[in-house]
């Protein structure tokens, strides 16, 4: 038995150009329980003449979830008035997404916030997460590995006990807890009620952690990362909630975007699977 839930991250089918409902579709006929779409490909979508309707039909059709959104959105920048309208911007998607019942959004370290300090990351954090909640979605702290400022998972911690918000949670990321140098060690005093999502990915020797980009990203269990340890920690966290297979491969030859799909939900499974489970 599988302990955790199953996401696809509309990103892994990029190549196939595929819009929102031919990507939830794919979601659902390959298996998975949830999926992760993006902001910008939502807005694509409606503005091609797509409806928020067609989007909810669709994840209701395929008994598909749609589990967290990839927002980009300057809710940490240094500069106030960047700042201002990245709140704007963070309520006018929240709301859409709200509407198609998306479940959280991801709030990366997006802008500049090289100086921007721990604990007023935690204060900004603060603000957005009151403004989802008014709007009825959640949202995550996400850490990026080649962020100027919150990086690791132990800055995201930081960030989430500056905000005083009892119950935040952040978004993990096997790739960007490699190259922002974060450790399986460092995820052990997580509680698994502060793991809002975790992306499934797996990364190669080569290139080196330093040049490593976001396209060398392989299939779990093809690279080198720490995946079994990572699973058995969250596990132990107490942890249940959804695996989300995020890469950002730029041609899967002649294999087809279900025959991805499918593929990487087989080793999203193996990969993670716990012993004794």
């Amino acid at each position: 038995m599988f302990p955790f839930q199953t996401s696809l991250n509309a990103s892994t089918l990029f190549p196939y150009k595929l819009n929102v409902l031919e990507q939830i579709a794919i979601a659902g006929e390959a298996g998975y329980e949830g999926i992760e779409l993006w902001v910008s490909e939502i807005e694509s979508y409606l503005a091609g003449g797509g409806t928020a309707e067609a989007i909810r039909e669709a994840l209701s059709g395929h008994n598909v979830a749609f589990v967290n959104a990839i927002a980009f959105f300057k809710w940490a920048d240094e500069n106030e008035a960047v700042r201002e309208e990245a709140f704007a911007q963070a309520e006018r998607e929240l709301r859409m997404l709200a509407e198609l019942g998306c479940r959280a959004a991801a709030a990366p370290p997006f802008g500049d916030v090289a100086n921007v300090g721990l604990e007023d990351m935690g204060r900004h954090f603060a603000r957005l997460s009151a403004l989802a909640r008014e709007i009825g979605i959640d949202v995550y702290v996400e850490f990026w590995g080649r962020a100027s400022q919150l990086y690791t998972a132990n800055q995201a911690l930081e960030v989430m006990r500056a905000s005083g918000l009892a119950d935040a949670q952040m978004l993990l990321d096997p790739f960007h807890m490699y190259t922002g140098g974060s450790a399986v060690d460092d995820l052990k005093g997580l509680k698994g009620s502060q793991i809002g999502i975790m992306h499934a990915n797996d990364y190669p020797a080569s290139p080196s952690r330093e040049t490593i980009t976001d396209a060398e990203r392989v299939f779990p269990g093809e690279g080198i990362a720490p995946s079994k340890e990572i699973a058995e920690t969250l596990y132990a966290s107490g942890y249940r909630g959804f695996l989300s297979l995020e890469l950002f491969i730029a041609d899967f030859g002649s294999q087809t975007a279900l025959e991805t799909a499918v593929k990487g939900l087989r080793t999203l499974k193996e990969t993670y699977q716990v012993a004794g489970e």
